[in-house]
């Protein structure tokens, strides 16, 4: 379906899930749906307080101290050691540079199996999907049932 290796059996299943939109692992409180379990675990603490690990930068509380310290590397470090090989704009992870290449290449590597259309990020066809073939999952406020293509969209929503 895409031309993605994986040396791992296990990871290429997971990977799979993308493509086909299955989401086995279920949040007991709200029903929602993932396709990996660590975005589950991730998701949990959502329905608590218990958000013991505080940015000492932004103040911003975790509920695990390694999502404090991947927050703090991505978002609030000013370091970004990677740069654009065509413009010299500088990002902080090489898959940042990746995508943004794109922009100066042309490549769009993300195809949609319904129909012609191609995309530079795999977002981009997640919510085509969604929104043209109707294929995917819409995430629901559980407050007002708004519905949303995109997990952070949501998030904001939610904020």
């Amino acid at each position: 379906m895409c031309e993605k290796a994986f040396s791992r059996s296990g990871d290429l299943d997971s990977h799979m899930r993308v493509h086909t939109g299955e989401k086995p692992y279920k949040c007991h409180v709200c029903d929602k749906a993932f396709s990996r379990f660590g975005n589950l675990h991730r998701h949990k603490p959502l329905h608590t307080a218990d958000k013991p690990h505080k940015c000492s930068l932004c103040n911003k509380s975790f509920s695990e101290s390694n999502n404090l310290q991947q927050h703090k590397c991505r978002v609030c470090s000013n370091r970004k050691p990677c740069h654009c090989p065509y413009c010299g704009t500088l990002f902080k992870t090489i898959d940042e540079v990746k995508c943004h290449a794109r922009i100066h290449t042309g490549a769009k590597p993300y195809s949609c199996r319904h129909c012609s259309q191609h995309f530079t990020r795999p977002g981009q066809l997640k919510q085509h999907l969604l929104k043209s073939h109707n294929e995917g999952t819409w995430f629901a406020c559980h407050i007002c049932q708004k519905k949303f293509s995109n997990s952070i969209i949501i998030k904001t929503h939610l904020r």
